[in-house]
């Protein structure tokens, strides 16, 4: 039995490799390639970068993330949303609540801003190892454009199949430069957090800027956790030994490599190439499937964000496909998928080489990394866990000043981040108001209440002969549009029931929670459904005893007069319908519009 959860672990570590580690994991492919275009590769230089980035993921990666962030979270889930719910929770009502929410929906803007750059730079300083092939050091700008199109369409066309079988078959894909650092061992000396000082004070100014290129290894550390909802947080944790000494062994080597061809450019695939160059193409197409891992991971987390977001009421409803049988949250949301791919491509049009995309690279993740940082510290700090609160200064602290560096990236691409987090920030106000307004104007009531009403029109005895199906989103209260439908119209049947349908926690599985009399002709039935099931209602309505003659659902009719809630009657309209999910038959089914103006 032992046996068997150990290879059950070591699974589920490989899964975490591929499906949560692919960004993080691909960072050394151009971390170092970019830090070196600002500064020449001295001895003094290279020691001084590898220190800060080896305690650069020890600090925002092992602590803020692993240790800190990942012992917060909701029914496993991860994320600046999470962290923004869970701080929430512990304060009272208030004008601190709202400014909480407030800098919450900022960071998940930020984030998924991010989202867009990271498979833009990935997979094009993938494909940019082509011009090292002998016959190939001619290709132009555009050929490699178009190649990295390509591969960005090819991998948004294959997300709606689930990146589980991806991260299983390519998760111990981390490029290790072991063969380099052997070969100069003193380059491990870069642990001492001395030259990572020394560094500074020897550089000054400069120093500063170089941060903000050396935040590119940490940056899939806000991704990690916003996946943790697929695995949970103990095999992410595992992986992330393996990961971080891998991580580790890489940069040191490409640092051991750079002391002795001190004029390379592309660092890591010129390492390879040295070493065989029959070697070099097969690694680059591990290269390419390893990025390719790295934009899945980013997809995944922000699927998974905007997941969240729908759950707590700031993203419109869309429709989701669910793509593992295993994995409860990895996701695939077709409208959020087609919108990053035409982002992406927008990105990899503009920028058109991985050196100019890494100007615009780091700042909007660095900002998400510290409003979640802001958040640890809050929270630990009203749990009264005080020794994880000073933890959490030393972190935030880190964060401002690697926030600060990252700042001087605005002008030259890094606009591009608060561009896409302004119009993000912008759908989620708009829905939020505007939902405000709906529920407001619509007005829901409780069961209770409807009951009363209930009775006294039903002892009246005027009611059609038969059985109809309400649906309405929860049992104990009661859609407006039913009101509107019994009271107003006078529709009501000898026997009437509330249908709520339930999303469970299991891939597969139906079945009839309850069913119970509210009233005399009034019922009240929870369907649970298995959230990989396509149910045939109708089907399972026969079985269960239902004999409905008509289903009614309700619909809302918005106008609105001012320009910005006309825009949101726009996106009202554009999001899915629940009820068009289920396939009844067209005659029974009765759509009651509502019409309300806010």
């Amino acid at each position: 039995m032992k046996s068997i959860n150990i290879k059950s672990d070591s699974k589920d570590i490989l899964k975490a490799m591929g499906i949560v580690f692919g960004d993080i994991g691909t960072s050394p492919i151009y971390t170092l390639a970019i830090i070196f275009t600002l500064t020449k590769p001295t001895y003094a230089n290279i020691i001084g970068i590898l220190s800060l980035v080896f305690w650069t993921l020890i600090l925002l990666v092992t602590i803020q993330y692993a240790w800190l962030a990942m012992s917060l979270s909701i029914k496993g889930e991860g994320g600046v949303l999470v962290l923004k719910e869970v701080l929430v929770s512990l304060l009272k009502k208030g004008r601190k609540v709202g400014f909480i929410s407030f800098i919450g929906y900022i960071g998940v803007s930020l984030l998924l801003g991010d989202g867009v750059i990271t498979p833009a730079i990935s997979i094009l300083s993938a494909v940019e190892g082509l011009k090292l092939i002998p016959g190939l050091e001619h290709l132009h700008i555009e050929q490699i454009m178009l190649m990295t199109i390509i591969i960005t369409i090819i991998l948004f066309s294959i997300q709606s199949k689930g990146t589980g079988k991806v991260a299983i078959s390519f998760g111990p894909i981390i490029i290790s430069g072991l063969y380099f650092l052997v070969q100069k061992p003193e380059i491990i000396q870069a642990i001492n957090p001395l030259y990572a000082i020394n560094f500074f004070i020897d550089q000054g100014l400069p120093a500063f800027f170089i941060l903000s290129e050396v935040i590119l290894c940490a940056t899939g550390g806000e991704a990690l956790y916003a996946d943790m909802g697929h695995l949970g947080s103990k095999p992410i944790r595992q992986a992330w030994i393996f990961v971080f000494i891998a991580l580790v062994v890489n940069y040191f080597g490409q640092g051991a490599y750079l002391l002795d061809h001190p004029d390379s450019s592309h660092v890591l695939f010129r390492l390879v190439k040295d070493i065989s160059e029959l070697f070099y193409i097969p690694f680059l197409v591990l290269t390419l499937f390893a990025t390719i891992i790295a934009s899945q991971a980013m997809i995944s987390a922000v699927m998974s964000l905007v997941y969240q977001g729908i759950n707590i009421g700031i993203f419109p409803l869309m429709k989701i496909k669910y793509t593992s049988t295993t994995i409860r949250s990895q996701i695939y949301i077709t409208t959020v998928n087609w919108l990053l791919l035409a982002a992406v491509i927008m990105m990899i049009l503009f920028f058109r080489e991985s050196a100019n995309l890494a100007a615009a690279y780091g700042l909007a993740v660095t900002a998400t990394m510290t409003i979640s940082s802001i958040f640890i510290l809050t929270i630990f700090k009203h749990l009264k866990k005080y020794y994880k609160v000073i933890v959490s200064v030393v972190i935030i602290f880190v964060n401002v000043i690697f926030l600060a560096a990252v700042t001087t990236k605005i002008p030259y691409g890094g606009y591009w981040s608060i561009v896409i987090a302004i119009f993000c920030i912008s759908v989620i106000g708009l829905w939020i108001s505007g939902m405000k307004r709906v529920k407001k104007a619509l007005r829901s009531v409780t069961t209770e209440t409807f009951i009363e009403s209930y009775n006294q029109v039903y002892s009246l005895k005027e009611y059609i002969k038969g059985e109809a199906v309400f649906f309405t989103k929860h049992v104990e209260s009661v859609s407006p549009y039913i009101l509107h439908c019994m009271f107003r119209t006078g529709i009501m049947y000898e026997k009437n029931i509330l249908v709520s349908v339930e999303s469970m926690d299991n891939p597969y599985g139906i079945e009839l929670e309850s069913i119970k009399e509210l009233a005399p002709g009034l019922f009240g039935a929870i369907i649970r459904i298995g959230y990989m099931e396509i149910p045939d209602l109708p089907a399972l309505f026969k079985k269960w005893g239902f004999n409905e003659k008509v289903i009614f659902y309700g619909v809302e009719e918005i106008s609105a007069r001012r320009l910005w809630m006309k825009a949101f009657v726009i996106l009202k309209k554009l999001s899915s319908n629940w009820v068009s999910f289920y396939r009844f038959p067209y005659n029974k089914l009765h759509g009651v519009v509502t019409r309300i103006e806010i």
